[in-house]
């Protein structure tokens, strides 16, 4: 497929004493397409040419040597120069660019998607499950480890509405770069250790007989935590047992791991059914326990960089010069901290995914603590490039109308009591609108948890957002909803007209207008989308193309007519309806959202 931005590119450098690569970087697309598809601002080049802008651009303009099977024209704008591509190349790039027959993967197993296992290929017989051969499946392996921390909910506690936004931006961002041909590890670094478990223990000790555990475990231990909690504000030596559990955790004591293991078996459990609703899953679950004989070589390789400090019985690294308070590495009690446990997966998973990447999805409210630990981590004697990996990819908190949630205070809105009402809500307007609608069930549920993580993915992760069931659960505007709505259209306008017509009957001079080309634009973009997604690690990128897309498609659907007296019009605008199906099936599974046949 042409590279435009490449094209243009070579021409101008042709002109100019700069690499085409370097040219590339500085080449824009205009948010008003009538100021061209491309525009090279040519004020980059002043301060090198000692020339204005304006005479720059002139310049350039003159002695470009324009293909007009590429180009249509380049104009002069001020200090720019816009560039028009060629509407019927672009199409028939595109069209050439997609393939009818499925594309197998590694292991000869047919993938209508060309990723692997965490975005689930289209059923057999789909009539679009053909794969966008180079504008939408990328080819290349790249040879770049990511790692992703995401998810990550304390065993013993609810999975409550607050993990929603790690767990989805977590997934769509290993979805994203799976999909661009990175090799991928999804990590669930579960909340299994720390002085909660003290607490929990000795309340489990005291109570324990009173609660049915075994059968509603996580409403039930939640009920111990709270109630330990507050015996701790009111006696000290309450709360001096419970940091005396957790070290003797630390320790092995027989009886206080049998019982945390106990936790985390029944919490797991209780997890995985909020994760299959969901479509969410991991490569690992090593949590906090995992690194508890992993912490030795830490404190080790800390002394021996000269940093631990004793302060007041307790083991810290003096952040001062940083600005920063000091990173507690072991407290009085010789017990360990969150931060100790992080430092120690750090090093493991340098040595065991040799990473160029490990990003942690957790929310903002963290952001002082990556800072201190990525510091503190350049004292551990890893290579560079790992220390130059290691990302915080922070995102906003999701509060209750009332304020925030505290698992201690008791109010939390678990996430399965939110998905499951999804389903109901989006089962309601469903048997009011289309009754008669075959597995009801299966596209509620599609339409329910497809709108609360469309809801999540909508806008810049860093937004705080404000929990209101009116408003995530509304089915009208860009939503998730609107865009599975779209899909479905453009899947019952290809059976209208009797299936995907062959490539080679499309003639691409029948979709030069103004819509059929705005929609192909965004086909075409739709890979670089992919790209700007992992650059920024921010999924809402890939949410709003897939609205635009929508939106662009709605304007074709109202201002042409598809099934057509005209075979010729009617297989290219049925062809370009199957390509935006595809790409809207494509990128809502990449976010994690499933696409139903009828709504």
């Amino acid at each position: 497929m042409i590279n435009f931005k490449k094209e243009i590119a070579k021409q101008i450098s042709k002109n100019v004493d700069i690499s085409a690569e370097q040219i590339e970087t500085y080449i824009e697309v205009p948010k008003d397409s009538s100021k061209g598809d491309y525009a090279f601002p040519c004020f980059r080049l002043a301060k090198e040419l000692k020339k204005s802008p304006q005479i720059i651009a002139q310049e350039i303009e003159q002695k470009l040597q324009i293909d007009q099977k590429v180009m249509e024209k380049a104009e002069v704008v001020g200090a720019y120069i816009n560039f028009y591509i060629n509407k019927q190349t672009l199409a028939k790039e595109i069209i050439d660019g997609f393939q009818t027959e499925e594309i197998a993967d590694e292991d000869g197993e047919s993938d209508a998607l060309g990723t692997e296992e965490k975005v689930s290929p289209s059923p057999e017989g789909d009539t679009f499950s053909s794969v966008p051969k180079a504008s939408l499946s990328p080819s290349t392996k790249i040879e770049q480890n990511i790692v992703i921390d995401y998810s990550a909910p304390n065993i013993a506690k609810p999975f409550h509405i607050g993990h929603l936004r790690s767990t989805v931006i977590g997934q769509a961002l290993y979805n994203i770069y799976k999909y661009l041909g990175y090799n991928v590890t999804g990590v669930n670094h579960l909340g299994d250790y720390g002085t909660q478990f003290g607490k929990m223990i000795e309340g489990y000790k005291m109570w324990g007989d009173e609660y049915d555990i075994e059968n509603d475990p996580i409403n039930e231990l939640t009920k111990i935590y709270v109630r330990i909690n507050n015996l701790c504000k009111e006696d000290e030596n309450v709360l001096q047992a419970c940091r005396d559990n957790f070290k003797k955790l630390e320790d092995g004591d027989e009886y206080c791991t049998k019982i945390w293991n106990k936790f985390k078996e029944l919490s797991l459990k209780e997890f995985q059914r909020v994760y299959d609703l969901l479509g969410v899953t991991f490569d690992s679950y090593n949590g906090e326990a995992f690194y508890s004989d992993k912490m030795d070589e830490v404190v080790e390789l800390l002394e021996k960089a000269g940093v631990l400090k004793d302060s007041q019985g307790a083991k810290v690294v003096e952040m001062e010069d940083k600005n920063m308070p000091p990173l507690i590495v072991i407290k009085s009690n010789g017990s360990t901290t969150y931060a100790t446990r992080d430092l120690a997966a750090i090093l493991y998973r340098a040595r065991t995914y040799d990473f160029t990447k490990d990003l942690y999805v957790v929310s903002y409210e963290q952001t002082l603590h990556f800072k201190e630990l990525f510091e503190v981590a350049k004292y551990l004697g890893l290579d560079e490039k790992y220390l130059k990996g290691l990302e915080h990819v922070p995102f906003g908190m999701v509060q209750l109308k009332s304020g925030k949630m505290s698992t201690r205070e008791g109010n939390v809105i678990k996430l399965e009591d939110l998905l499951n009402e999804a389903i109901s809500r989006a089962k309601n307007i469903i048997e009011q609108k289309n009754p008669d609608l075959e597995n009801k069930e299966e596209v509620a549920q599609k339409v329910g948890i497809g709108a609360i993580v469309f809801n999540d993915l909508a806008n810049s992760r860093i937004k705080d957002e404000i929990f209101d069931w009116d408003e995530i659960l509304n089915f009208q505007g860009e939503t998730g909803p609107y865009i599975q709505y779209t899909y479905v259209r453009t899947k019952s306008v290809v059976e209208k007209a009797g299936g995907v017509p062959a490539v080679d009957s499309i003639n691409s001079e029948y979709l030069i207008d103004e819509y059929s080309t705005n929609i192909l634009k965004l086909i075409y973009n739709f890979e670089d989308v992919l790209v700007q997604v992992t650059d920024k690690n921010e999924p809402s990128i890939l949410s709003r193309y897939l609205i635009d897309l929508a939106k662009a498609y709605s304007s074709f659907y109202n201002e042409n007519k598809i099934i057509n007296d005209d075979k010729d019009i009617q297989n290219a605008r049925v062809y370009l309806t199957f390509m935006v199906g595809t790409v809207l099936k494509t990128g809502a599974q990449l976010l994690g959202i499933q696409m139903p046949d009828k709504m």
